[in-house]
């Protein structure tokens, strides 16, 4: 069975975040480790994760915040990428110079090209690091599904997501629409189930 790829973003997935859970509940998962997650290295982080996809070549990718943005940006960078499909859950807007520090503004600009695999995008309405219509256009831009998660912080642990079985259930939906070669579905705002 092909890999699960868990992208973290700045700081790495805590004890008790649901990649952490991910991590621990699913076999075909692995951690794209990154050698300091406090002081991120656009250079270090995309190496870290080229190398990966060529470790486990067509896996799949479910990354948070900073981590969906840096999937963005290498997808549109290295056409030679080989990843089935990928779930994009709270993308971090490092172009927002009202809370983003110079360390994650050093990521962008923020690739707006379409991505070259199924993805689906997961955003919350009172997101600290990005705000919600900033989410639906990147979503639209990298042809990806847009799930409206409501209101759910940054969909961290913060915000209450620990064990979070809404997530394996939308990578389950990415990889039918790639096993049916169905074309993605236009972005559009989706109610999905109820948050903890």
């Amino acid at each position: 069975m092909a890999t699960t790829l868990i992208i973290p973003g700045l700081r790495g997935s805590e004890p008790g975040h649901w990649q952490d859970w991910w991590l621990r509940n699913d076999p075909n998962a692995r951690l794209v480790a990154q050698r300091d997650w406090h002081d991120p290295r656009p250079g270090d982080w995309a190496a870290a994760l080229i190398e990966a996809t060529r470790a486990d070549p067509y896996c799949w990718l479910v990354a948070h915040s900073l981590g969906a943005i840096l999937v963005a940006n290498l997808a549109a960078e290295r056409l030679d990428l080989r990843v089935s499909g990928a779930l994009l859950v709270a993308p971090a807007d490092i172009e927002d110079e009202s809370w983003a520090p110079p360390e994650l503004r050093a990521f962008g600009p923020i690739s707006l090209a379409p991505l070259p695999f199924p993805a689906t995008v997961v955003a919350s309405r009172n997101d600290p690091c990005a705000r919600f219509r900033r989410s639906r256009a990147l979503a639209l831009a990298w042809g990806a599904r847009f799930v409206d998660y409501g209101d759910a912080g940054h969909i961290n642990v913060a915000a209450g997501f620990g064990a979070w079985p809404d997530g394996p259930r939308l990578l389950v939906e990415i990889q039918s629409r790639r096993r049916f070669s169905a074309p993605a579905a236009s972005p559009r705002s989706d109610a999905f189930a109820a948050h903890p």
